[in-house]
Formats: C-alpha cells, sequence, structure tokens
C-alpha cells in the first residue's frame, strides 16, 4: 500500500492471522465453506493484503460491503468468489463487469438487478439471498417470501448461490434463546425457498460468535469476521493478536513548571518536579479517539506504559514519559500485545471493531510473514 508517513505503520502480523484462521477452520466440518469479510479495509487492516493472503489460504468466499470494495479487489488480481453485503441498485453495471455476487435483501433490488441482466442477455447470474431473522436491518422478512418464490418461478436470469441471515447476539449467552430462534427461523424460511426453487443453495447464518458458540448449526457454509482478526467471543479462547499500531517518537521535551501547559486548550499540567513529553505523530485524523487525551489511556514505550498528556490533535499527541528511558526515533505501541484494542475499545465504551476501522489509509500496513 502507499507510504504516507515515515513514522506511523500498522503491523500485520501474517502467521498470526493464519493461526487464527487455522483455529476457527478446525471448528468446522471438513465440507464446510468457509466465507472470511473484507469489508472495511479488512476491518482496518488492509483489505488486498488479507484477501490475497486468505485467497492463498483456501477461503472459500470473501465478503465485502460495497460493490467499490469488491472491485478493488477484482483490480488487485483476486479471483475468489466474492459477495457483496449491501449492493444496493446504483452499482448494477460494476457488480456484472468484476464478477461479483449482490446480497439481495428485498423484492426491488431484485427485480432491478433481473432487468439489467436481462438487457445484457445474461441469465444464471448468482445472487445471494438475505432473509431478515430478527436482527431487523435488511432481509426478506417470512411474510415477504411467498411473493419472493413467486418472482422466482421460471426465472432463469439469476441462480440463487445461497441464502443467508445475520445473528444479532450470538456472542452473548443471555440472548441464546433469541439466537436459538433465529436459527429455527432461518432454517424454515431457507427450505421454503429450496423447496419452492427446486434446488438447494449454500445455507449461512453463523458469524465467528456463532462459529465459537453454535458450531453445530454450521449448515453449508459459515461467514468468519472479527474473529480472523484476533477477537473471540470465549472469555476462555486467546487468540493472537493480528494487528499492532505503532509509531516513533518525533521529539523530546524536558518541561519545567514554569514552562506552563502542553497541547491545544492547555490540559496537559506539568508535575511540580518537572514532566518529560515525547511527542508523536498519530492524533484523531488516525484513529485515536480524543478521549483517549488528558492521561486517559496510556501506550507502551520501551517495556513501559506512559500516558498520553494534554488534548489528542489531529496529526499527533503527546505522552508523559517521565522516568522512562527513551530518544527520537523509539517505537511506541498505541495498541497490539499491549495495550490491547480491548483494552481501548473498553476505555471509549466502543467494540474492538471500532478500533481496528478507525486506523485510516494514510497510516501504512506492514505485513510481517
Amino acid at each position: 500500500m502507499g507510504k504516507e508517513n515515515d513514522f506511523s505503520r500498522l503491523e500485520i502480523n501474517l502467521p498470526g492471522c493464519m493461526e487464527n484462521y487455522r483455529y476457527f477452520r478446525s471448528r468446522l466440518e471438513p465440507s464446510t465453506r468457509l466465507l472470511v469479510l473484507v469489508k472495511a479495509n479488512a476491518y482496518g487492516h488492509g483489505a488486498v493484503e488479507f484477501a490475497r493472503m486468505l485467497e492463498d489460504a483456501g477461503a472459500d468466499y470473501l465478503a465485502v460491503a460495497y460493490p467499490v470494495e469488491g472491485v478493488e479487489l477484482r483490480q488487485a488480481g483476486i479471483k475468489v468468489p466474492v459477495l457483496v453485503l449491501t449492493a444496493g441498485t446504483d452499482f448494477f453495471p460494476e457488480i456484472i463487469e468484476n464478477r461479483l455476487e449482490p446480497g439481495i435483501p428485498n423484492l426491488c433490488t431484485l427485480k432491478a438487478l433481473c432487468a439489467e441482466l436481462s438487457s445484457r442477455g445474461i441469465s444464471g447470474f448468482p445472487v445471494h439471498i438475505k432473509l431478515d431473522t430478527g436482527m431487523h436491518r435488511l432481509g426478506f422478512m417470512t411474510s415477504e417470501i411467498d411473493e419472493l418464490l413467486a418472482f422466482l418461478h421460471g426465472n432463469s436470469i439469476v441462480q440463487v448461490k445461497s441464502i443467508y441471515s445475520h445473528l444479532a447476539a450470538a456472542e452473548d449467552p443471555g440472548s441464546d434463546d433469541f439466537t436459538l430462534g433465529q436459527i429455527r427461523m432461518f432454517r424454515e424460511n431457507a427450505d421454503r425457498i429450496s423447496s419452492g426453487i427446486g434446488y438447494r443453495p449454500i445455507y449461512h447464518i453463523l458469524n465467528s460468535a456463532g462459529i465459537e458458540r453454535f458450531p453445530q448449526y454450521q449448515f453449508d457454509m459459515v461467514r468468519l469476521g472479527i474473529g480472523i482478526y484476533g477477537i473471540s467471543a470465549l472469555p476462555d479462547v486467546k487468540l493472537a493478536h493480528v494487528a499492532s499500531f505503532k509509531c516513533n517518537i518525533l521529539q523530546i521535551k524536558h518541561l519545567k513548571p514554569e514552562d506552563g501547559t502542553v497541547g491545544y486548550g492547555r490540559y496537559g499540567h506539568i508535575a511540580p518536579e518537572g514532566t518529560v513529553i515525547a511527542t508523536i505523530p498519530v492524533g484523531y485524523a488516525d484513529g485515536i479517539d480524543r478521549h483517549l487525551g488528558r492521561g486517559n489511556c496510556s501506550f507502551s514505550l520501551n517495556g513501559h506504559r506512559v500516558p498520553t498528556i494534554g488534548n489528542i490533535c489531529m496529526d499527533m499527541c503527546m505522552l508523559d514519559i517521565t522516568g522512562v528511558e527513551a530518544k527520537v526515533g523509539d517505537t511506541v505501541t498505541i495498541f497490539g500485545e499491549d495495550p490491547t484494542a480491548t483494552e481501548l475499545a473498553g476505555i471509549l465504551d466502543t467494540i474492538p471493531y471500532e478500533i481496528f476501522t478507525s486506523v485510516p489509509r494514510r497510516i501504512e500496513r506492514v505485513v510481517i510473514r
């Protein structure tokens, strides 16, 4: 990927990623297909790099959110089938020309796609039917299946490649009754569709948490998302850390009380005995949330945890490194082994997904093999 910052990088641990891939693969029957999500730039990790690795590893499918993400993979030479989860209706030419496979959540989208395919003289185009089993975001409701089947009857323009749904709370033991209800509804409605069209497509409903907690319902394929990036739904499972956000110290200052304060708004206060600060080249434009400033979190430097001081700036932030031996150019770890993305997420009352996906493309992704 393009290099825009000589100091900052997101290191991608390829052996760790493959370790996680093998862990999830081991929970599946040999015949179960494995789809891996690389949407949102592979959850911030670098979509093209991850797609190449997963293609080599034998993933059966990749999935992206939007057509533009699938086009990027095709332009990079990725050949594995790609499911577009949010196909919309405005990019059918790109989907068709790049051999992408759209998820179909409603009859309006399906009719629009069929019109486009018909105008091009295309038949047997692969589509994936999304069912709403309780997430209530996208997908066909149970009451809409008869109308779907009426449209699909005798329709040779599309081929239903798979039927799928999405679990809303598979990671939460307190919601297990709801999850099992989703799975029952999915099976019933998927079977109705299979019976109506006269053939059985691929079934899939399990996400990462579902693979770990409900492997008995893996059906024909599962969708591996956050799990491959190192986050488990099981408290006793420690997956390999895949991404480490690191940068190098730009400058060190030894400040005295009379030097005043540190940073915007003067929220960084110098200790009576003086404070040593290090400035690093990452800020809120790089995914360092402003709420992590003012000492609310600490990063790793030479085996020590050092807190933020003052407000986070757009492209930089300052750390209180008093008492820690350090020099310009030393490495600071924002998240990785220590601290973890999960720890930062806890401070911010969010989830690791947001920590990962907040790292922008201007931060170079470096694959560690």
